[in-house]
């Protein structure tokens, strides 16, 4: 048997194979470490990572800081629309509330 982690990278690389950043339009890359949440917008046209942005904790109040602090940076480099790459995570809790929070800000996921 797998371990979760394991299942967690097979999920990404399959997200991975469909979903891509551009310079229009980036990808907003989350991932969740042991103790912290990082997210990233990338255009994976040019390989370079636009906006990064991380918090300490990854709860759901930290998620919500972390969702404002980044749609405010994208909109001050007049980023409008991003694609959602949730990097093989479960779509509820922190990852969801980074996701509803960025789309308060004005950013389209």
């Amino acid at each position: 048997m797998k371990t979760r982690k394991e299942m967690r990278i097979k999920r990404k690389r399959r997200i991975r194979a469909v979903v891509t950043g551009s310079a229009a339009r980036p990808r907003l890359a989350v991932f969740r470490s042991g103790s912290a949440m990082f997210v990233q917008l990338i255009d994976d046209e040019r390989g370079k990572t636009l906006v990064s942005k991380r918090t300490m904790g990854k709860n759901i109040a930290a998620a919500t800081a972390l969702g404002k602090a980044i749609a405010k940076i994208a909109k001050e480099h007049k980023i409008s629309h991003v694609v959602f790459d949730r990097s093989g995570y479960r779509y509820h809790g922190a990852v969801k509330a980074l996701a509803e929070e960025i789309r308060e800000g004005g950013i389209i996921v």
